[in-house]
């Protein structure tokens, strides 16, 4: 039986079952394909999507507003409005859905997601907020997919860094739906509370997937299929910088930690923007401060045949297009 998924929220990864997730990378594909060949199926012609932003993005906003142009659709960009301020969450939500067939939301609480989301009347979609990121999963699913001659249900990945972060969090939603290995590599102070794992460990039991944590740097990337890493201090966070430099550098990925993969086709992915250089302000600021020129990943590494982080940013847009369509969409 086909499945369907229309008029769903994505929240988060937990209310989709393994399947459903690899439906929704099956048809992240074939919309890539039809894009590169030219073939322009319109499944989005006549909805109309606001894409609400409370934190700064490029990909996300980038993404979704060309996959819903080259569907046909119609975006609407929001980023200065009265939500929370002047009108309530609720009242938005219920005014925004007379408005629009979709909304996708990016912000710091998961509970205003989902407040939406309960009010809104139609579908949600997730595209960060400070405890998870769905829509980044599936585009980092469907890279592996494209560059690991593997199924997700036999790869390992090694997060390295900050373990409990909204990235590291998803991840492991991600990986426990579909029965993958995830290693979170990192300090013990920054490893998830004990009530994430235990959910996690409770979706992880149901798939087949192995989850943990390890302070141990050649424990936890040894055999991986992929090392993941992300930013050492996330939005909002910047007066933490000095204490997560000192937590965090011992778990940056160079190339040596790539050969204690053991592995010659390990993958190296990131959400990005990436401070692998000092070619940004706050890159800069860092070298000044602190005398680090790299941080969570070396240039070497970043640039490396390892390094699939743009096949992976361009996979934003084919999994947020198949999001919508699958959702409102004609299919």
């Amino acid at each position: 039986m086909p499945l369907n998924v229309r008029r769903r929220h994505l929240l988060t990864l937990k209310d989709f079952s393994s399947e459903e997730i690899r439906y929704l990378l099956d048809l992240s594909a074939d919309l890539k394909q039809k894009k590169r060949a030219g073939i322009r199926t319109r499944l989005l012609e006549g909805k109309n999507i606001v894409l609400i932003f409370d934190k700064a993005s490029t990909r996300t906003r980038c993404a979704f507003e060309v996959a819903v142009y080259d569907e046909g659709g119609h975006v609407t960009f929001l980023s200065n409005s009265q939500m929370g301020k002047k009108e309530s969450l609720e009242d938005t939500a219920r005014v925004l859905g007379r408005y629009y067939d979709g909304i996708e939301y990016r912000g710091f609480s998961q509970e205003t997601a989902e407040l939406l989301a309960r009010h809104a009347g139609v579908p949600v979609w997730n595209g960060l907020t400070d405890t998870d990121h769905p829509t980044q999963i599936l585009a980092d699913f469907m890279t592996i997919k494209e560059h690991v001659n593997k199924p997700l249900h036999q790869i390992k990945l090694a997060f390295l860094g900050d373990t409990r972060n909204n990235m590291a969090n998803a991840m492991m939603i991600g990986a426990a739906k579909v029965g993958m290995t995830y290693v979170g590599v990192g300090p013990k102070e920054l490893f998830p509370a004990p009530a994430v794992r235990d959910e996690i460990e409770a979706m992880a039991q149901q798939s087949g997937a192995a989850v943990e944590c390890t302070e141990s740097l050649e424990a936890g990337v040894a055999g991986a299929d992929v090392i993941y890493t992300d930013v050492w201090v996330s939005m909002g966070e910047e007066a933490q910088f000095e204490k997560r430099i000192k937590l965090l550098s011992p778990y940056q990925v160079s190339m040596d930690v790539v050969k204690k993969t053991g592995n010659e086709e390990v993958i190296f992915l990131h959400c990005l923007p990436a401070f692998h250089d000092t070619e940004t302000q706050i890159g800069a600021d860092i070298a000044e401060k602190f005398g680090l020129s790299e941080m969570e990943v070396t240039d070497e590494v970043f640039r490396s045949k390892h390094s699939k982080v743009f096949d992976e940013a361009e996979n934003r847009m084919h999994t947020a297009k198949a999001v919508m369509v699958a959702t409102i969409g004609a299919v």
